[in-house]
């Protein structure tokens, strides 16, 4: 007898990934990797005639971190988002161990760790995503004109939710982080909004979310505690930084637990994120351009940016 929320997530992510590629409007590197790259899409629409210039959104995309997962699979999302009026940058970054690629469909949630496949790699994984953010308002202004820096926003999905909230706390980060990932300020954001991250390390792992790709991310269960400090967005609250998070009710791959921990760590520290739960929604339909819940992701962004 089959699972109906299996059904359900199957269909979901079936829809999402349906999309053919999007290609972006100019491609930039950040580093020498060939994973050192953004994607930049230019804003596009009716929208764009009203205004001098545009919000940037910086794109980060899930698949548990693992290397079979890479941005191309959130390229239509991009192209959704410029066609909303917004500058887009799509970040790549280094990922776990690489391996059989399936399709960018199949399983993109919780069975990714099947054959092997190791989530995100001790530092790099973090390395890549603050210098991509360092990086940006110079690539920006010379890939994206439109493109208005002051008013940017972060948005990531599943994995790359937990980047953007990651991202977003740089300036709170535990005295001892590795080179070049605290800052010395907040960054200058608009804001961050998290389509079902894992937002809490703690919740995630009690809950086996992706495998135990948290804590394959920090280089595994010998090492959880000497490190889940600098990356636990549940442990980095406050940030000062204005923070939503859209999460379906019905999500079977990130349960809708993991963020409400997170806000609840965020209350418990003094902070307000909102969340925003999406009756009748899975993992998927948040990066799938023809779900209606990917226009709540756009209306979220937009409040913030705007």
């Amino acid at each position: 007898m089959t699972d109906p929320a299996v059904e359900r997530d199957a269909a979901e992510a079936a829809s999402a990934f349906s999309h053919p590629p999007v290609a972006p409007d100019a491609t930039a590197a950040y580093g020498d990797h060939p994973d050192h790259v953004i994607d930049f899409y230019a804003p596009r629409g009716d929208v764009v005639t009203s205004a001098a210039s545009a919000p940037l959104v910086v794109l980060l995309h899930g698949g548990a971190w693992r290397a079979p997962y890479d941005r191309v699979h959130v390229s239509p999302l991009a192209d959704f988002l410029a066609r909303c009026g917004f500058a887009v940058a799509s970040v790549e970054y280094r990922r776990g161990s690489s391996g059989p690629v399936p399709h960018q469909g199949a399983g993109a949630g919780a069975g990714v760790g099947a054959g092997g496949l190791v989530a995100g790699r001790w530092p790099e994984t973090f390395d890549d995503v603050a210098a991509a953010m360092d990086a940006l308002p110079g690539l920006a202004a010379a890939s994206v004109p439109a493109a208005d820096p002051r008013r940017t926003v972060i948005a990531g999905h599943s994995a790359g939710g937990h980047l953007a909230l990651w991202a977003a706390a740089r300036h709170v980060l535990p005295a001892g982080s590795p080179a070049g990932w605290k800052l010395p300020s907040p960054p200058l954001l608009r804001g961050v909004v998290a389509l079902a991250p894992i937002a809490d390390f703690e919740v995630a792992e009690e809950l086996g979310v992706c495998g135990g790709a948290s804590a394959q991310l920090l280089g595994g269960d010998a090492h959880w505690a000497e490190r889940v400090a600098y990356a636990d967005p549940a442990a980095l609250v406050p940030t000062g930084i204005a923070t939503t998070i859209v999460h379906g009710r019905e999500d079977i791959v990130v349960p809708s637990a993991v963020a409400e921990s997170y806000v609840a760590a965020a209350a418990k520290a003094g902070e307000t994120v909102g969340l925003t739960l999406l009756d009748g929604v899975g993992h998927f339909p948040l990066i799938d351009p023809a779900a209606d819940a990917c226009a709540v992701v756009a209306e979220e962004i937009s409040q913030l940016a705007w």
